[in-house]
């Protein structure tokens, strides 16, 4: 990238990055305070952000707390990732109408609209890049999330502190943002340094009244970042997936965490990667029209697991390990990458606690392998 990729402005101007994008069409979405946790929504003012706020996450415990600071982007991140901005939670596909010759079916497009994300991470960035992966570059290219997804402008905030459910180092994915953003901020002692990483980034830089981005600047957020990267709590042996875990499919372990699961579905939900749905068909009582809807769905229900009139999945135990499974090794012969990020909300948000870093340690224990090739299984 050149110079002119990069600059510095103080923290107070970040309200003329809004005001620009305003003034482009965008509609501004940022991280606010709602009921006890941080959730997307629309803002128009710097004073919607939850400045002077931190979150800290643990297994199954999330609580915000005030840190007295001018801090802007001092909370992580909430329950939600990217993912509902390309990928809606339920929306309309198709509407089918019964007419005199036969019948009528009329795709359902989302109406139009340029979002502006501020404050996305850059695990959740990566998670999007896959979401695209799945959703653009396969063989159907999906309308719906495409006509989503070529109107979001992303503003990244590269993390200089971990949560302690955090290991996005691990994946390879974080702290820092290398490529999906349009803009990638990271926030020091009351000034931004600000990176573009497309034409559309810097052409609103380009509109900014910066100042250069100091090699001793860079250097400080270069070494805050490290820092953030250094305090996770890593994902271990992943030198050894995806065929690893694939000989633990015997492993006594799944039936620990099996025990402790409640099958709730919150880990699929706020995963940014996961993209399991279902098709529901509506038909108007009057038998003239029906409409068909595509809703998010979880390997973890029960009915999920329903192939031609049986149930491939029947048990807890089947639906947990097809997921961590799926996520860990078959996602990487699948799509050539794991589909973890490393964003921790599934630890966060599962009532029980239950930590992936654990389990796929336990799973690749020595004598866990030994089991599972002693019982036969594959």
């Amino acid at each position: 990238m050149s110079a002119s990729d990069y600059g510095a402005f103080p923290s107070a101007d970040l309200q003329h990055v809004l005001n620009l994008l305003s003034v482009k069409g965008y509609r501004i979405v940022g991280p606010t305070l709602r009921e006890g946790a941080v959730v997307w929504d629309t803002i128009t003012r710097i004073s919607d952000l939850p400045i002077g706020w931190r979150d800290q996450q643990e297994p199954g415990r999330y609580r915000l707390e005030r840190t007295g600071t001018g801090e802007i982007f001092g909370v992580v991140h909430g329950p939600q990732s990217l993912k509902p901005f390309a990928f809606a939670p339920r929306e309309p596909l198709l509407q089918i109408e019964r007419t005199s010759d036969g019948w009528s079916i009329h795709p359902r497009l989302p109406k139009l609209e340029k979002i502006a994300l501020l404050g996305a991470r850059p695990c959740d960035v990566a998670g999007l890049a896959i979401q695209d992966q799945i959703f653009l570059n396969g063989s159907y290219r999906d309308l719906p999330y495409a006509s989503r997804r070529e109107n979001l402008f992303v503003i990244v905030v590269n993390c200089t502190r971990a949560l302690s459910t955090c290991f996005c180092s691990s994946m390879k994915t974080g702290p820092r943002a290398q490529t999906g953003f349009d803009l990638a901020l990271t926030e020091l002692d009351g000034l931004f340094l600000i990176e573009a990483g497309t034409q559309a980034g810097r052409e609103v830089m380009a509109e900014l009244a910066l100042h250069p981005a100091s090699e001793a600047l860079q250097d400080e957020a270069s070494k805050r970042i490290d820092a953030c990267a250094d305090s996770q709590t890593c994902l271990q042996g992943q030198a050894t997936l995806p065929q690893a875990l694939y000989d633990a499919h015997g492993h006594h372990r799944w039936d620990e965490v099996a025990s402790r699961c409640l099958a709730c579905t919150n880990c699929t939900m706020v995963c940014p990667t996961c993209f399991c749905h279902t098709i529901e068909d509506a038909p108007a009582l009057d038998g003239q029209r029906t409409e068909r809807t595509r809703l998010w769905d979880s390997c973890f229900t029960h009915e999920h697991g329903y192939i031609h009139g049986k149930n491939i999945r029947p048990t807890i135990k089947d639906r947990y390990r097809m997921w961590l499974t799926h996520k860990f090794a078959a996602w990487h012969d699948q799509f050539g990458l794991s589909g973890c990020v490393g964003c921790g909300r599934c630890i966060t948000w599962c009532p029980v606690g239950i930590d992936v870093r654990e389990e796929v340690s336990a799973l690749l224990a020595s004598d866990g392998h030994s089991a599972a090739r002693r019982s036969g299984s594959p």
